[in-house]
């Protein structure tokens, strides 16, 4: 009697996981939805903010976050085509929209095929990388998109993406992983 009554409790609280789930996995498919109709994060994450009511104004800001850069990934150069000797930019920052952390992104950009305004901008301000080159009319291109953490993220991660961003002539401008918080579903 007693094994009946804790497989009962068992399934009621597998069942309200599941509900839970099903919702914060419907918020996240609407998420994923903003995310792959933008080529810009930033430009999503701002639509997304201002739809969620998470700040007013819905404005994006990259707060770097401080410390090494870590090792540069092997496949790094190859992916952004570019030789041994090109120098590398990187922002390690967190975008949030109002006092809200929304993600955490490492960017491994070519400062020689960005403008020098551009440069001095990104290594000067809290302005998201997406903003900042625009102009230059890039494009992005998906890589890998994981829910949950994976590998440099945050713990409360749920969606990873990696990606590409490149200019019309098809060469690469930057490299990145994006690790989306529970914080930009509403949750803490």
């Amino acid at each position: 009697m007693a094994s009946r009554f804790l497989s009962a409790g068992l399934l009621f609280g597998l069942n309200a996981c599941g509900a839970a789930q099903a919702a914060q996995g419907s918020v996240l498919a609407d998420f994923e939805a903003t995310l792959a109709a933008h080529d810009s994060a930033t430009a999503a994450l701002r639509d997304w903010c201002g739809a969620r009511g998470i700040a007013d104004p819905a404005q994006i800001r990259a707060r770097p976050v401080t410390g090494e850069a870590g090792e540069i990934p092997p496949e790094l150069r190859t992916l952004l085509e570019i030789g041994p000797e090109e120098k590398l930019g990187y922002r390690h920052v967190r975008l949030v929209c109002g006092e809200t952390v929304l993600s955490e992104a490492h960017n491994w950009y070519v400062p020689g095929r960005l403008t020098p305004e551009m440069n001095r901008v990104l290594e000067t301000t809290e302005t998201p990388f997406g903003p900042v080159v625009s102009p230059l009319g890039f494009t992005r291109e998906r890589l890998a998109s994981v829910r949950g953490r994976v590998p440099g993220c945050p713990e409360n991660t749920v969606l990873a993406q990696r990606a590409v961003l490149k200019l019309p002539d098809g060469r690469p401008i930057s490299a990145v992983v994006e690790c989306y918080t529970a914080a930009s579903l509403g949750e803490s």
